[in-house]
């Protein structure tokens, strides 16, 4: 898993769900329902001050856990998991966490040979 932060499109839902992502020139699919949670952000360390009555996109990142799947090209079937952040103010999102994909399948023994 590698933690940084990259500029990626997406494209949402009526109902405001990541549905599609463009990261790197390829354009990604989400296969499984994505995920979502909030994570405390060190703000203070990060902005000079917080004006009064401030609060949603300061203290907490909005987070998706979406699942990814390149419908073309020579990746076709191949799964990516990927962490974005939603920023409440701008609308832009920004990839922070890659994760290993879980395989498809298991591999059976005589396969594996």
């Amino acid at each position: 898993m590698g933690l940084f932060s990259e500029s990626v499109d997406v494209i949402c839902t009526e109902e405001g769900l990541p549905q599609a992502v463009n990261w790197r020139g390829n354009n990604y699919q989400v296969c499984t329902d994505p995920v979502r949670w909030y994570e405390r952000r060190n703000w203070w360390a990060e902005e000079t001050r917080a004006p009064l009555g401030t609060g949603a996109g300061l203290v907490d990142h909005e987070i998706w856990r979406v699942q990814l799947n390149e419908a073309t090209g020579t990746d076709a079937g191949k799964f990516i998991t990927l962490d974005l952040v939603r920023y409440v103010g701008s609308g832009r999102w920004r990839l922070v966490r890659i994760h290993d994909a879980a395989p498809t399948r298991a591999v059976e023994p005589e396969e594996a040979a």
